[in-house]
């Protein structure tokens, strides 16, 4: 027996991204990473629009809302969060997580995840275009994914 796949094609999409601007030197090249995939995979700069948000904590409330609002095929998130030295990145962390699996489970939308938690700024590069790949690239091509598989199901 064969499993259902979505494929990672994009014509025809409209996505949102919602990002944060906090760590903006890292979220702006995970924006890049994500917007060149979509492109790669067929989706019209036109029909990607990305919402930016102050940070993290702000994250789940606009995709909850583009959600509902149902402009868009699918919702990428992207942030950055760094470890400090307070209690602080715990409670972003586990928040803006909690956040954006509710809206993932209880939206009208799929959704992606791609919010870093990361020890340090250097972890946080390596994840945006450095030596361990680009995760906005890695959101797009599951969004797209994840989008094409909810139509199989149909």
């Amino acid at each position: 027996m064969r499993p259902v796949i979505g494929e990672i094609k994009g014509q025809g999409l409209k996505i949102a991204i919602v990002v944060s601007r906090f760590n903006q030197i890292v979220t702006d090249r995970l924006i890049d990473g994500a917007v060149a995939k979509l492109e790669q995979s067929g989706v019209n700069a036109s029909d990607i629009k990305t919402f930016q948000v102050p940070g993290a904590m702000e994250i789940p409330r606009i995709a909850r809302l583009i959600s509902q609002q149902r402009n868009y095929d699918g919702i990428i998130t992207l942030g950055a969060v760094v470890k400090g030295q307070t209690a602080h990145f715990d409670y972003v962390c586990a928040q803006s997580a909690s956040g954006i699996a509710q809206t993932s489970l209880n939206g009208k939308v799929p959704l992606t995840y791609g919010v870093l938690t990361t020890e340090n700024m250097a972890q946080a590069l390596d994840r945006a275009g450095g030596k361990a790949g680009n995760k906005g690239s890695e959101c797009a091509e599951d969004i797209l994914e994840m989008i094409n598989l909810e139509i199989k199901l149909e």
